[in-house]
């Protein structure tokens, strides 16, 4: 069982003041973060790729490759890599390097991606938004498994036996698919073999069990054995002392944000004081609160689905970076080894 960060390195206004973070400042905190994610002992740091101006992680390989150096074992993830809009060839060939300098702890999480900003930004027809990811990802697996390919697609100028460069570290560099509980997505991961990864950012994350049943089902069709198949989940959330205190901390400038995003894509209902506290009870999707309570929601998302990695998403408004700096290392020091503890009573696992 692994645990992380994710975040979109988020620089939105604060929502007493309206006083916004700089680009710059906030991709100097994200290096720092991730120092004090790997010295509190998490597993994985993860950064999504956004081409809007309240996010600064248009180029997350970049960042994590200015953390590598000051790092030891924390492993370094796209979260996620807009595929359908990138070129796989600067994809594997930016993670590779990634791979390199770190000594072999760079992953890719390949997604369609949950906003659009970026198909207009590079030319791309929103028309193809199924068939570039499929596309794309064909050529992004061809080129991990082969030093010189040749391929030839619709979107994409051909490419007849040329090498791609650096070589990664590992061999298979990790390529994952994130879902946000798409059922094709989950049965294309599993015909695939890849490791799989869920955005559960509402209801209940116990509502997921049937996709991961169904991206089990078309591993084991395909035959892969879908007990080696790593499952991670990414849900919104934040770690303090005290749960209550906690909950007012977060709430604003999750409010802010979430209601902000409803207002672009036309959801009906705002997101309440009610609707908060719903997602931070025992089954909802909001993992805030203090270790034990967060450590408690993790463990019964491993019950109900049986993941093998949880990514905490801290920011979902622009938060103190003290305060985030606090929940990193709360997370790895006492939420991590409690979520391990229980595992090892109750499944004799870690």
């Amino acid at each position: 069982m692994e645990i992380g960060i994710s975040t979109f390195l988020e620089a939105t206004p604060d929502p007493e003041t309206g006083a916004v973070i700089s680009h710059a400042e906030r991709l100097r905190q994200a290096v720092e973060e991730i120092v004090v994610a790997d010295r509190a002992g998490l597993d994985v740091y993860g950064i999504g790729e956004h081409h809007r101006p309240d996010y600064a992680g248009t180029a997350p390989a970049v960042v994590l490759a200015a953390a590598a150096g000051l790092t030891q074992r924390i492993r370094l993830t796209s979260a996620v890599t807009v595929l359908s809009s990138d070129d796989p060839v600067r994809v594997y060939q930016s993670f590779a390097t990634l791979d390199g300098i770190s000594n072999g702890r760079a992953e890719i999480m390949a997604g369609r991606g949950s906003f659009i900003e970026s198909f207009p930004l590079f030319g791309y027809s929103l028309d193809d938004y199924d068939e570039l990811f499929e596309e794309k990802l064909e050529l992004l697996l061809q080129i991990r498994a082969s030093e010189k390919v040749t391929w030839r697609g619709g979107h994409r100028p051909a490419i007849q036996n040329l090498g791609v460069y650096p070589r990664s570290v590992q061999d298979p560099l990790p390529v994952w698919i994130a879902s946000g509980g798409n059922a094709q997505s989950a049965i294309r991961a599993g015909l695939l073999g890849l490791p799989i990864a869920f955005a559960i950012i509402g209801g209940m994350p116990e509502q997921f069990a049937p996709l991961v049943d169904l991206y089990k089902r078309a591993a084991a069709q395909a035959g892969h054995d879908p007990e080696k198949l790593p499952i991670a989940t990414h849900s919104h959330g934040f770690v303090g002392d005290d749960t209550n205190a906690t909950a007012e901390l977060f709430f604003k400038p999750t409010q802010a944000q979430m209601n902000k995003i409803g207002r672009e894509r036309g959801w009906n209902q705002p997101y309440t004081r009610a609707t908060y506290d719903d997602a931070r009870s025992l089954r909802g999707a909001l993992y805030l609160g203090d270790p034990e309570y967060v450590a408690e929601k993790i463990v019964l998302l491993r019950k109900n689905l049986g993941i093998t990695r949880f990514f905490l998403h801290v920011n979902v408004g622009t938060m103190p970076h003290q305060d985030v700096l606090r929940a990193i290392e709360l997370l790895g020091t006492k939420v991590k080894p409690l979520v391990l503890e229980e595992l090892a009573r109750i499944e004799g696992t870690k």
